[in-house]
C-alpha cells in the first residue's frame, strides 16, 4: 500500500490535473463561442455571450446544426481516463475534496455550458426549442442521445411540479396565450375562433394549463374540462354547437376530455399526472356538487392492433366495438406486462380504472381511422386511487367496472393479442 506521503501527493495531482481536452472537429464561430463561454470571467459577459450564443444557433443551416450537436457530444463529454483515476483514489481515500473532483469529472462540460446558455432572456424556450430540434435527428444519429440525456437531466430540474403555475385559462385570456391554445391542441382540432368560444366561454366549460415562471407565454400542458350530468358517451355530444349550457350548480360530473402536451422539447417529462391531479382538487374545493371525475379518452392503437390480429372492426355493430375495445384495453399488453394501448398506459399508471367503453363515440375522420369511433371514459375514484396505482405498478392490474370487465370475457374467444 502506498504510503501517506505517496498517496497525498497523487490525489495531490489528481485534484490539480485540467480535465483532458479533445480538440474539436467543429471549430467554428458558434463552437469557438461556446468554449468562451465555459471559461467567462464574470456573469455580466458571460450572459452577453450566452445570448449570442443562442441567437447565433438559430440560424445555423441544417449542415452546421448537426456538427454543433456533434460538438457538444464529443467535445464536450466526459474524460472517463480521468472519472476511473479519481473513483479509485475516492475508493481509497472518500474525503469531501475527493468526492467534489469526482463529481465535477462525472458532470460532462456541456451541462455546464446549458446553464451558462440559460442566463440569457428567453434562454429557457430557446433550450426547450434545441431539444426538440435534437430529437429529431436521434434516429439517424443515435449517439446523439448522450446530449439528449443531458438536456432531460437538466429539465427534470428546471420543470419540477414546485416551479410550475396551474392557471384557469378563459376567454378573457390574452389572445397570445388563445392562439397557442388552439395551435398546441393534439386530440380534438380546435378549427376556429368560435369553437374555441364555446369550449371556453360557457360555465360548464373550463380549461387549464400550466406555465413555468421562464415561460410565463406559452403552455406546458393544458386540459380541457365539460361539466356534465352523468357520463357522456360521446365526444359530438361534449362539442355540439347546438348543446344546451348547464349551469355549473347542476353538474355531478367533471369530464376530462383532451389533454395536450405542448412542448416537444419536454418529451419525456410528465406534467400530466400533477395536472389532473391539482384541477381535481381544486374542482372539488369550487364546486363541491360535482362527484365524479372521469375522462372521455381516444384509443389511439385500438385500429392498429385489430388489423394485426386480423380482426374487422365493424362499425355498424356497436356491441361488437364495445366488445372488442374492452379485450383489446384489459388484456393487449406490451412484453412487459403494460397494457399496449398509450393513454390507458397514462391513466391507469395514474390510478384510474376503465369505467365504461362506447361505440361511435368519435365520428370524425381521425376517431373512426384510430380505434373506429370508439371512445373510453377512464374513472378517478378518489377513494381508490392510491390502491389503483399499487396494483398498476407492482403487478400491472388493469383497474376496471364489472361491465368492462364481462364486455371484454364476452369477446376473449374471438381475439386473443400477443405481447408487443
Amino acid at each position: 500500500m502506498a504510503s501517506t506521503g505517496t498517496l497525498g501527493e497523487m490525489l495531490s495531482t489528481l485534484l490539480e490535473r485540467q480535465p483532458f481536452q479533445r480538440k474539436s472537429a467543429a471549430d467554428g464561430s458558434v463552437a469557438a463561442s461556446c468554449r468562451a463561454l465555459l471559461e467567462a470571467p464574470s456573469e455580466a459577459s458571460g450572459r452577453q455571450l450566452a445570448e449570442e450564443i443562442l441567437q447565433a444557433i438559430k440560424t445555423l443551416t441544417d449542415e452546421d446544426r448537426d456538427r454543433f450537436y456533434q460538438f457538444l457530444n464529443d467535445d464536450l463529454d466526459i474524460d472517463p481516463d480521468r472519472i476511473a483515476e479519481l473513483a479509485t483514489a475516492y475508493k481509497v481515500t472518500p474525503t469531501p475534496k475527493v468526492y467534489k473532483a469526482l463529481a465535477h469529472a462525472a458532470e460532462p462540460p456541456r451541462q455546464d455550458l446549458f446553464r451558462q446558455l440559460n442566463q440569457a432572456p428567453d434562454a429557457t424556450a430557446d433550450l426547450v426549442q434545441l431539444r426538440a430540434d435534437l430529437l429529431t435527428r436521434l434516429k439517424v444519429k443515435p449517439d446523439l442521445g448522450r446530449t439528449d440525456h443531458d438536456l432531460f437531466h437538466l429539465f427534470q430540474s428546471w420543470f419540477n411540479r414546485g416551479f410550475l403555475v396551474l392557471r384557469h385559462i378563459t376567454w378573457e385570456s390574452p389572445a397570445s396565450i388563445l392562439e397557442k391554445i388552439i395551435a398546441y391542441e393534439a386530440v380534438h382540432e380546435i378549427h376556429n375562433w368560435g369553437d374555441l368560444r364555446r369550449r371556453l366561454l360557457p360555465a360548464d366549460r373550463k380549461c387549464f394549463a400550466f406555465f413555468h415562471p421562464a415561460m410565463p407565454d406559452d403552455p406546458l400542458i393544458f386540459v380541457e374540462v365539460a361539466l356534465t350530468k352523468g357520463v357522456p358517451e360521446s365526444i359530438q355530444e361534449l362539442l355540439s354547437e347546438g348543446r344546451e349550457e348547464l349551469r355549473a350548480e347542476e353538474a355531478n360530473t367533471a369530464v376530462f376530455y383532451s389533454i395536450s402536451n405542448c412542448q416537444a422539447g419536454l418529451a419525456g417529462i410528465s406534467f400530466g399526472n400533477s395536472l389532473i391531479k391539482q384541477v381535481v382538487r381544486d374542482l372539488s374545493a369550487e364546486a363541491p356538487n360535482l362527484k365524479r371525475f372521469v375522462t372521455l379518452s381516444p384509443i389511439p392503437g385500438l385500429s392498429r392492433w385489430a388489423e394485426r390480429e386480423g380482426i374487422t372492426l365493424q362499425t355498424d355493430d356497436p356491441q361488437q366495438i364495445r366488445q372488442l375495445t374492452a379485450h383489446y384495453l384489459l388484456a393487449a399488453k406490451k412484453s412487459d406486462g403494460r397494457p399496449l394501448d398509450p393513454v390507458a398506459r397514462f391513466h391507469l399508471a395514474n390510478g384510474a380504472l376503465v369505467h365504461k367503453v362506447h361505440a361511435g363515440a368519435d365520428t370524425s375522420k381521425k376517431g373512426l381511422t384510430q380505434s373506429a369511433g370508439a371512445m373510453v371514459n377512464y374513472l378517478y375514484d378518489l377513494s381508490r386511487i392510491s390502491q389503483n396505482i399499487e396494483q398498476f405498478d407492482r403487478k400491472k392490474e388493469v383497474s376496471a367496472s364489472g361491465a368492462v370487465r364481462t364486455l371484454a370475457k364476452q369477446a376473449a374467444r374471438g381475439a386473443r393479442p400477443q405481447p408487443e
